[in-house]
């Protein structure tokens, strides 16, 4: 159950209606797990008895006196008025406040900043949910809640300070999404702005938020889509998604067989915090040490499990690297390649787009099971000593590293593997949950240059694979023109390679039953065979795609 962070220690929910409640707020899937706390910077009255003076730490007694002064040591008085002292910002908003400003100034990725950040700042568990949330909840969210600020400032937000701007970003996501009472957000992002940017922002940004929290998030949203003649940007203001690519996802619902008006669940699946999946290494991990500390058991895939929460890298095996963090489509995909059947299996592997490394080394260790060799190649050298690094708990004899261009590797091995994985670069729609800021920064471009490098993988893939033996292509994206276009076209061209039944082959990796009825993924390709379509709001998954090859000549 989920607690307020409220600078009295009280749940918003238990006041009545009013511009504090946390009935005012909006839909479920933007409310966060965790709420303001007790005692955040900025709480003073929570903390101070009738008489004015601290609960704690107080040198007044009741009648005013002090107590235990030493006369010898003068106490020094700030120059500065009260409201414009540097005051010591809230950790966990401080947290979120400098992943947020790192995913605008430096293009970082909002994943992998703001966990550093939680860590530098010491953050105890409640804080670093509560920092999580603000942090990824404004990166999903900031363009609808920049269309609420432009109703709201005077002028184009692009002539605000773009610290100032992420700083707003912050105190709406509080305001509306979150059960946080409007006096500690409005309290603690002046506060914040004051302590990291400077008194001279403050006071726009505390009239400002004032302006945003007159509304609540349905009252703001039913204002903001009564401009908008067009469905899908009314769709888009209110799940947080460009339109374009509402438009795409809806296309590629259709493609493969799902009912496009699935698309609002598939938005709504886009804004949740995905669970955390968990493997073990086939022959060298355990899930027990999980399942003891109330994981449940995975329900896709082999050898997997759900956390329960808490810290992972507490799980036994997360430190020795044979139990890892991997979503369960991804771990669907090297099992689907190691489920396809080759004829005369000389036992070499091949994953062609290996970084970071997480498919590298389950496919690895199913290698090492059956006595086979896995060469992972990674274009960067930053990359490949990642995708070297996630390798290290599988036996050395099963798998060296190779850093180039994927598309060089039938130069130097032509048609010399059995099973070559390609799971190439994509725009990343299929894995919004987790990236948080991605769905900003793709455009329809975007979309183009990708499906071009994609085409050029796929056909060095098949190069490098001999006959009879088996090419996954996989994306994260189910964009039609990352999947069944570059199949397609592939398939116009050449006349050495057929289609297998892939489906076929994940309903047999998977977990009995795991994929049957509605959480059916088979989509039927013209001339025979299927892929296969994950989907974050029916698998609970990234919403990968995969269809396996058969090299014939």
């Amino acid at each position: 159950m989920s607690q307020d962070r409220s600078t009295h220690g009280s749940g918003s929910s238990q006041n009545p209606r009013g511009r504090g409640s946390s009935d005012r707020r909006g839909p479920s899937n933007l409310r966060g797990g965790a709420t303001d706390r007790p005692g955040a910077p900025g709480d003073r009255r929570g903390r101070e008895n009738r008489d004015g003076a601290a609960s704690t730490g107080s040198r007044r007694n009741a009648k005013g006196h002090e107590r235990n002064r030493r006369a010898q040591h003068e106490r020094a008085y700030s120059a500065q008025a009260p409201g414009q002292r540097r005051r010591q910002s809230d950790p966990a908003r401080l947290a979120a406040f400098r992943a947020l400003r790192a995913v605008t100034s430096e293009d970082a990725y909002g994943n992998l900043v703001l966990p550093g950040l939680v860590r530098e700042l010491r953050l105890d568990r409640r804080d670093a949910a509560f920092a999580t949330e603000l942090g990824y909840g404004a990166m999903r969210f900031s363009g609808t809640w920049d269309a609420v600020l432009a109703e709201c400032v005077d002028r184009p937000l692009e002539q605000l300070d773009p610290a100032v701007l992420d700083a707003l970003r912050l105190g709406t996501h509080q305001l509306l999404a979150m059960r946080v009472p409007d006096h500690a957000a409005l309290d603690a992002t002046v506060g914040l702005v004051r302590g990291e940017i400077g008194q001279g922002p403050a006071g726009l940004v505390n009239a400002v938020l004032r302006k945003v929290a007159r509304r609540s998030q349905e009252e703001w949203f039913e204002a903001l889509e009564a401009e908008q003649p067009d469905r899908w940007r009314r769709m888009g203001i209110r799940h947080a998604h460009p339109v374009w690519e509402i438009r795409a996802l809806r296309r590629a619902l259709r493609a493969n067989g799902r009912d496009p008006e699935e698309i609002t669940a598939l938005l709504e699946a886009d804004n949740e915090a995905p669970r955390v999946h968990l493997v073990a290494l086939p022959g060298l991990g355990s899930l027990e040490g999980a399942l003891e500390a109330g994981a449940e058991p995975g329900d896709l895939v082999p050898g997997s499990a759900v956390s329960g929460g808490g810290d992972v890298h507490r799980v036994p095996g997360t430190r020795e690297g044979v139990v890892r963090v991997q979503d369960a489509g991804s771990q669907l995909v090297a099992r689907v390649l190691a489920a396809a059947d080759v004829t005369e299996d000389s036992g070499r592997w091949a994953d062609l787009c290996a970084g970071p490394g997480g498919k590298a080394a389950l496919l690895a260790a199913l290698a090492h099971e059956r006595g086979a060799h896995l060469l992972a190649n990674e274009v960067s050298e930053h990359r490949g000593e990642l995708v070297r690094q996630s390798l290290q708990p599988v036996p050395r004899d099963a798998w060296e590293v190779r850093t180039g261009d994927a598309r060089e590797v039938p130069g130097w091995h032509p048609g010399g593997f059995d099973r070559v994985l390609v799971d190439v670069p994509c725009t990343g729609l299929g894995a919004l949950r987790r990236r948080p800021e991605a769905r900003w920064r793709r455009t329809p471009s975007d979309v183009a240059d990708l499906a071009t490098v994609q085409r050029e993988l796929l056909r060095a893939a098949v190069d490098a694979t001999r006959p009879g033996g088996v090419v996954l292509y996989a994306t994260c994206s189910p964009h039609t023109a990352e999947t069944h276009d570059v199949l397609h076209d592939l398939l116009d061209e050449r006349t050495d390679v057929t289609v297998l039944d892939t489906a076929h082959l994940a309903a047999r990796a998977a977990l009995p039953g795991a994929l049957d009825g509605d959480r059916a993924v088979r989509h039927e390709v013209p001339g025979g065979g299927s892929s296969v379509q994950l989907w974050p709001h029916v698998h609970g998954t990234d919403a990968m795609y995969m269809v396996a090859l058969r090299r014939t000549a």
